[in-house]
C-alpha cells in the first residue's frame, strides 16, 4: 500500500447527515475529494452541495429526511441501502441547538434537540452496525460531537447534554464493535465559520474574545472538519477507535 492509498476513499459509499450546509457540506466535499461517493441526508435543500460536488466531478445523491421523526430514523439505513447500494460509512453530523436559560428551557426544546443530536445518532449507528455485522463487512462511523462534549457551556442545556451523549455513544459502540471491524469515532468542532456562527462573527467584541482564546488565531472552516472526517473514514485511521478529536485550533489546550 502506498502512502497516499491509505487516504483513498475510491469506491466507498458514505452517508452524511446534515449535508446541505456548513460542516456537513464540508464533510461531503472532503470525502468526495478523497474519492468517495456521498449520499447526503437533510431536511433542507442540498442543491448547493450537489453543485459543488459536480464542480469537483464527484458523485453525490440527495435524500430528504426528517431525523426528528423516529420512524424515519429507524428505517433510514435500510432505505438508503436499497436505493443507493451497500454503505461503507456514515457521518452522523445533523444537529440543532436551542438557547435558553436552563430554568426556562421548554420540554419541546429539550426533546427536539436530544432527538436529532443524540437519539438519531445512536439509532442510525445501531442500524448501520447491525447491517455490517449481519453481512460480515467492515465500516466506519464518524459522529459530530462538540467542545460542549467536554465543557458545560451557558444557556444550551439540551445541546450540552446531547453532545455529552454523543461522546458516550461513540465510546460504547467502539468498545463493542472495534474487534468486529467497525470503527466508531467522533469529531469535536471548535468555532467554525458557518451559517450557525454568523452572528458571533458579526459581533466584533465576542469574535475578538473567541479569537483571543484560540491559539491558531483564526476561526475554523468547514474543510478543517471535513478533512478530519475523510481521514477517519480512510484506511489510515483503521487503528483509531472510540476517539473524540477536537478540531478547534487549540481551544481545548488553552
Amino acid at each position: 500500500m502506498s502512502d497516499l492509498s491509505a487516504f483513498d476513499l475510491t469506491g466507498r459509499r458514505i452517508v452524511v447527515t446534515g449535508a446541505g450546509t456548513g460542516i456537513g457540506q464540508g464533510m461531503t466535499l472532503s470525502l468526495v475529494r478523497a474519492g468517495a461517493e456521498v449520499v447526503g441526508v437533510d431536511l433542507m435543500e442540498m442543491d448547493e452541495t450537489a453543485k459543488l460536488v459536480a464542480d469537483l466531478g464527484g458523485s453525490f445523491s440527495a435524500f430528504a429526511a426528517n431525523l426528528m421523526d423516529r420512524g424515519t430514523v429507524t428505517s433510514l439505513i435500510d432505505t438508503l441501502g436499497t436505493r443507493f447500494g451497500s454503505l461503507d460509512g456514515i457521518c452522523n453530523n445533523a444537529g440543532i441547538i436551542r438557547r435558553e436559560d436552563s430554568e426556562n428551557l421548554s420540554e419541546k426544546d429539550w426533546d427536539e434537540v436530544v432527538a436529532i443530536n443524540m437519539t438519531a445518532v445512536f439509532m442510525l449507528s445501531q442500524a448501520f452496525g447491525r447491517t455490517l455485522l449481519a453481512e460480515g463487512r467492515k465500516g466506519k462511523i464518524v459522529n459530530t460531537a462538540s467542545l460542549l462534549s467536554f465543557q458545560g457551556g451557558i444557556r444550551v442545556a439540551s445541546y450540552t447534554a446531547s453532545k455529552h451523549g454523543v461522546a458516550g455513544i461513540t465510546k460504547i459502540l467502539a468498545n463493542e464493535w472495534a474487534a468486529k471491524g467497525i470503527n466508531v469515532n467522533a469529531i469535536a468542532p471548535g468555532y467554525i465559520a458557518t451559517n450557525n456562527t454568523a452572528a458571533l462573527r458579526a459581533d466584533e467584541k465576542r469574535s475578538a474574545e473567541i479569537l483571543g482564546r484560540i491559539p491558531a488565531g483564526r476561526w475554523g472552516v468547514a474543510s478543517d472538519v471535513g478533512d478530519t472526517a475523510a481521514f477517519l473514514m480512510a484506511p489510515a485511521s483503521d487503528y483509531i477507535h472510540g476517539t473524540i478529536i477536537p478540531v478547534d485550533g487549540g481551544w481545548m489546550a488553552r
